[in-house]
C-alpha cells in the first residue's frame, strides 16, 4: 500500500526537501482526513478564526487563546469527530486503523487526551482558584475566564512542542519541524483549500469524492 506519510527525511536535507516534506504531510492530511464537505467547511471557519487569534496573539494572548480553543478548535475537531467518515477509505484504499497508525500529528486517540485536558482545566481552576498556590486566586468571573484562557494558551504551546519533540525522537528532527510548520501555517493553507466547501454543501454535496484532485 502506497503511503506518502512514511517518507522520512534526514536532518541534512536542503530547504527544497523540507518544503517537499511539508507538501507531502499536507497532502496526506487532506486526502486521508477531509472527505466530508461539512468537515471542510468547519475547517474553513476554523481557519478564519485562527487567523483572528493570531492577530490577537499580538494584542492580548489570553483573548487569542480563548478564540483559538472555543471557536477554532471546537469547529475543527467537531468536523473530525462527528462528520468525517471513519470506515474503510475507498478513495485511498486504507483502513481507519492504518490511517490512525501512520498519522504524523495528533490522531483521534491523542486528540481525545488533549481535549480532555482542555476540558478539565477550567474545572480545576474553578475548584482550586489559586491552583494550589501556583497562581494568584481569581476573585470574579472575568479573572477566572482570563486564567482559563492563560491555561489554554500554555496547553496549546505545550501540545505543539510536545509532539514536535516526540517526532524528533520517533522519526527525525526534520519531520518534527515540518509538522510544527504545517500546524502553524494550516489556517492560511486551509482558507485557500476549503473556501469553496460551503458552496458544495449548498449544492447538496456531502462528500468530496476525489480529495486528491481538489488538493492539486
Amino acid at each position: 500500500m502506497h503511503n506518502l506519510c512514511c517518507h522520512y527525511f534526514q536532518p541534512g536535507d536542503d530547504v527544497t526537501t523540507f518544503f517537499e516534506a511539508l507538501r507531502i504531510q499536507r497532502f496526506d492530511d487532506h486526502r486521508y482526513y477531509h472527505h466530508s464537505r461539512i468537515n471542510q467547511t468547519l475547517h474553513f471557519i476554523s481557519a478564519i478564526s485562527f487567523v483572528v487569534a493570531y492577530v490577537y496573539l499580538l494584542i492580548d494572548p489570553v483573548i487569542s487563546a480563548l478564540i483559538a480553543w472555543l471557536i477554532s478548535m471546537t469547529t475543527r475537531q467537531s468536523g473530525h469527530f462527528f462528520f468525517e467518515p471513519l470506515g474503510y477509505d475507498e478513495v485511498n484504499q486504507a483502513t481507519q486503523e492504518f490511517k490512525e497508525e501512520i498519522k504524523v500529528g495528533y490522531n483521534l486517540n491523542r486528540k481525545i487526551v488533549l481535549l480532555s485536558i482542555w476540558a478539565i482545566l477550567p474545572m480545576i481552576l474553578y475548584v482550586e482558584p489559586g491552583l494550589f498556590g501556583l497562581i494568584e486566586p481569581w476573585d470574579n468571573l472575568t479573572e477566572w475566564v482570563r486564567q482559563v484562557g492563560a491555561s489554554w494558551l500554555f496547553l496549546g504551546v505545550a501540545g505543539l512542542l510536545f509532539r514536535t519533540i516526540h517526532l524528533f525522537i520517533l522519526k527525525d528532527v526534520q519531520t518534527g519541524l515540518v509538522w510544527m510548520t504545517k500546524i502553524l501555517t494550516d489556517p492560511f493553507h486551509d482558507i485557500i483549500l476549503y473556501h469553496k466547501a460551503p458552496l458544495y454543501l449548498l449544492k447538496g454535496e456531502l462528500l468530496d469524492t476525489n480529495p486528491k484532485q481538489m488538493y492539486h
